[in-house]
């Protein structure tokens, strides 16, 4: 009977956690696009110009839209299709008894409400608004609504709008191979292997180029778990291409550029693109690693910003493209598009973060707004991927895991080791995950890599968010009960989490112990992990608890990443900066030598004998 109630609480504290985790709702979900109705009405109009887009190569541009509507009035908007044409042949029936279809079934990418632009829309029923468009493999329409979101009338539909090549190959994601001299390039086109052949053109700077082939994937409808990813928020992703760069030399920059080659001889190009090659594991050098979770993604023309979704996303895009140079390689930590089952939004955030992901590898963790899905294996049994159940996420980027539905997975940059967990799925002990866990920890050589970075994206650690004051804990439900040892006896030096949106760092802190007195620089013996919620990089923040627990030692609530600097073995750099302004709010460093590693600390001893 114990048991039976300490397995209710256990499912009503997952489920309380979460509850507050959402904060806002995926604008595109607001609009009731099933219940539409037609009302075309021939004094209404709509255009769109320019009608070719991409003429001198572009994968972005401005579009202005005009309207004119007699009858208007305060919740107008304008909804931006793709493809352009309406197929209700297509649509399942709202009504099974009457088998009535819906004129429209697939929601916008975007959309603004009419009145945006002009204050007297009300009264003249004229008006214009600027969109920006990406090349997302069809041509664009724009239709003009009233009846507001939730029961939308269709007065009018555009011309269609295209670009010279809807298929061209777009958006590059590095991510590290399994090897630290492999480096990976994911891409997205139009192009199915039974039209062109995938690859990669590349090679080092000023060198002859070589050319290595791609895989293909794609996803289809019937692979999302469930609304409305299966349904309004379907939408074809294209094709996704995954080449293997390897054998690459340390420290170098590589130029690169993905091709179509066509059965008619010719080859359809990308831009040229360039990158440097990962450091050997252990190299004594300058080594600058950017980590931060919850970032999402944006729209730089304003639209489908109505509920304040991720009103940060965009200040950390820019400000960590400011500072590309100074950058060798991002970590974002679960939660990437806040996409929810709209799978257009995918394409708008790998076009959205290609300044980073084409120059350095941008490693991935999975969040529960991009797996957790009922009945679908998922840890968490919620809605929160909106039907995605992974799917996206697994397949549009790479990452070095040894099975792409368990997304935990090691990897290597020079003086770093890192082992990142999936918190969408069981990492207790006794689970595989706990198994890789140790593993991962215990592989690492300390005198080579002596910074050693856990990471998942739930709170695993040590949170003082106002959710979690609630439920009477600072973490997930059983968070650390099993994983505290691990980071103990490995000596991890950083957790970092994501979920929670706000940043927050923990002293050295073992078993709600601080273990070093310290702020701002820690020296010798290993002894107690620091924990870092670094969420807070662009979807709504989340407020903290009241009281402040004695092992916070600084809270922020503001939008902002992590970056760390190795200058050695000896020596380790954190920052936390703000996305508004890039600079610093908190800071320490960490020096050490390798015999402070190897030192006897509680519950990190290894054994030892007697006997001479």
């Amino acid at each position: 009977m114990v048991w039976f109630w300490v397995l209710v609480l256990f499912t009503a504290n997952l489920k309380l956690g979460l509850t507050h985790i959402h904060g806002g709702e995926q604008p595109l979900a607001k609009i009731n696009i099933l219940q539409t109705t037609v009302a075309l009405h021939e004094s209404a109009s709509i255009s769109a110009e320019p009608v070719l887009l991409g003429l001198k190569g572009e994968d972005t541009e401005w579009i202005t839209v005009n309207f004119v509507n007699p009858k208007p009035s305060l919740d107008d908007w304008v909804g931006v299709f793709s493809p352009a044409k309406f197929d209700p042949s297509a649509c399942p029936p709202v009504n099974e008894r009457k088998k009535q279809l819906p004129y429209i079934c697939s929601a916008p990418i975007k959309y603004k409400y009419a009145n945006e632009s002009s204050s007297y829309y009300e009264k003249t029923g004229t008006a214009s608004l600027r969109f920006q468009l990406i090349n997302q493999r069809a041509d664009f329409s724009f239709a003009l609504f009233s009846g507001g979101l939730s029961d939308p009338i269709l007065v009018a539909i555009s011309n269609p709008i295209s670009f010279t090549n809807p298929k061209a190959p777009l958006y590059p994601r590095l991510a590290q191979g399994k090897s630290w001299s492999e480096m990976t390039v994911t891409w997205t086109s139009g192009y199915d292997i039974d039209e062109a052949v995938p690859f990669v053109e590349w090679g080092r700077k000023g060198d002859l180029q070589v050319r290595s082939p791609a895989g293909t994937l794609t996803f289809k409808q019937n692979s999302m778990c469930g609304s409305p990813a299966s349904t309004v928020g379907w939408r074809d992703p294209g094709f996704i291409h995954t080449s293997f760069l390897k054998d690459l030399w340390p420290n170098f920059i590589y130029m690169y550029r993905m091709g179509h080659l066509l059965y008619n001889g010719s080859v359809v190009w990308s831009k040229t693109y360039s990158f440097k090659s990962s450091p050997y594991p252990g190299q004594n050098s300058l080594q600058r690693v950017v980590i931060f979770g919850d970032m999402g993604k944006a729209e730089r023309d304003a639209s489908n910003e109505y509920s304040d979704y991720q009103p940060g996303s965009l200040n950390t895009t820019d400000q960590l493209i400011r500072d590309l140079d100074n950058i060798d390689i991002v970590f974002h930590i679960g939660d990437l598009t806040y996409s929810n089952g709209y799978i257009s939004q995918w394409d708008q955030f790998t076009a959205q973060v290609e300044p980073i992901a084409s120059t350095v590898p941008y490693m991935i963790a999975s969040g529960n707004h991009e797996r957790d899905w009922p009945n679908s294996g998922s840890f968490y049994d919620t809605p929160d991927s909106g039907g995605e159940c992974g799917v996206p996420a697994e397949t549009m980027f790479y990452y070095p895991a040894e099975n792409k539905a368990k997304f935990w997975y090691s990897t290597d940059y020079g003086l770093f080791h890192f082992c990142i967990a999936d918190s969408e799925h069981d990492w207790r002990e006794g689970s595989e995950q706990y198994r890789f866990i140790e593993q991962c920890l215990a592989s690492v050589d300390r005198h080579r890599q002596p910074w050693l970075i856990f990471s998942a994206h739930r709170v695993l650690g040590y949170s003082s968010n106002d959710w979690y004051s609630q439920e009477g804990a600072y973490e997930e439900p059983m968070g650390r009960d099993g994983l505290q040892k691990l980071w103990q006896k490995y000596k991890v030096d950083i957790a970092f989490y994501g979920h929670v949106h706000n940043y927050e760092r923990s002293c050295p802190i073992y078993q709600n112990q601080c273990v070093n007195k310290e702020k701002n620089h820690y020296s010798g013996t290993v002894n107690g992990t620091i924990h870092v919620v670094v969420g807070g990089a662009g979807s709504h923040l989340s407020k903290f608890s009241q009281l402040i627990p004695y092992w916070s030692i600084y809270r922020d609530y503001d939008f902002g990443f992590v970056k760390l600097t190795a200058f050695n073995q000896s020596s380790l750099l954190f920052e936390y900066k703000k996305s508004r302004d890039g600079k610093v709010y908190d800071s320490f460093t960490i020096s050490r030598d390798y015999k402070d590693v190897l030192a006897c600390v509680h519950d990190g001893c290894e054994p030892t004998t007697l006997a001479s």
